[in-house]
């Protein structure tokens, strides 16, 4: 199933004041991506979870023929209303699914929004149906926490979050390992009220998502630690994987 579109729908009209990164982080993304893209076979991107198109819009400036899939209808009107939001194809739909026509050189999927599918089924099934959509010698990519570093930042209580609108945001995680699960509360105070949002996310480790990926026909072609592109190391508390179709497949 997919992630359930709650936050998404219900507070669409403050997502990007209240959850978009810092500028810093967005050109990272999109730079790598770029960066990546320059690699793979000529063709479209795709983005599951593509939201208000804090990734999508860039690329698209960029030349990229961008298209993506949303479980929130909310959140594509609020893409499609922006500057360069009618250049991107878009689908309301399971991003696990993938159910997307066409083909793609790059299938991305980013901000930890992968976490976003509950069960291992479902994100099996997302790494399967991106197989089947990839061209030959395309690339997967999706971003995850590294579960003991995820564990240990759950520990440290309210954490404040930079807001693009300057509201003030708290997070707080609580991890439950039976389940391999973890649920972020956000506090954001909002014109004198508290609003309250949780997410829950299903987390992997690099591991899994490797023979998820094997199991798609997919193999790792590079893991960063983080979407700067600095090594995956043990200190690394993040993780960009890149899986690729075989050119062969």
């Amino acid at each position: 199933m997919s992630p359930a579109p709650g936050y998404a729908t219900d507070f669409a009209e403050r997502y990007d004041d209240w959850f978009t990164p810092p500028p810093q982080t967005t050109d990272a993304t999109v730079t790598l991506l770029a960066k990546l893209a320059a690699d793979a076979p000529d063709g479209p991107l795709l983005e599951l979870g593509i939201g208000t198109g804090r990734v999508a819009l860039p690329l698209a400036a960029r030349g990229y023929e961008v298209h993506g899939i949303d479980a929130a209808k909310t959140m594509l009107d609020r893409l499609r209303a922006k500057t360069g939001g009618e250049r991107i194809n878009v689908s309301t739909g399971d991003f696990a699914e993938v159910d997307h026509d066409g083909n793609f050189a790059v299938i991305y999927v980013a901000n930890g929004t992968f976490s976003e599918l509950p069960t291992q089924e479902a994100q099996l099934r997302c790494f399967a149906r991106a197989g089947q959509r990839l061209l030959p010698g395309g690339l997967f990519v999706l971003d995850a926490h590294v579960p003991e570093a995820l564990a240990t930042d759950c520990l440290t209580g309210a954490q404040p979050v930079e807001s693009a609108s300057g509201a003030p945001v708290l997070r707080t995680r609580r991890i439950h390992p039976a389940t391999q699960r973890y649920v972020s509360d956000y506090l954001v105070l909002d014109h004198g009220l508290f609003q309250h949002i949780k997410v829950t996310f299903r987390y992997a480790s690099p591991g899994e998502l490797d023979l998820m990926a094997a199991s798609a026909g997919l193999r790792l072609r590079e893991r960063f630690g983080g979407w700067s592109g600095a090594p995956f190391s043990d200190r690394s508390s993040y993780h960009v994987s890149v899986y690729e179709l075989p050119a062969s497949a």
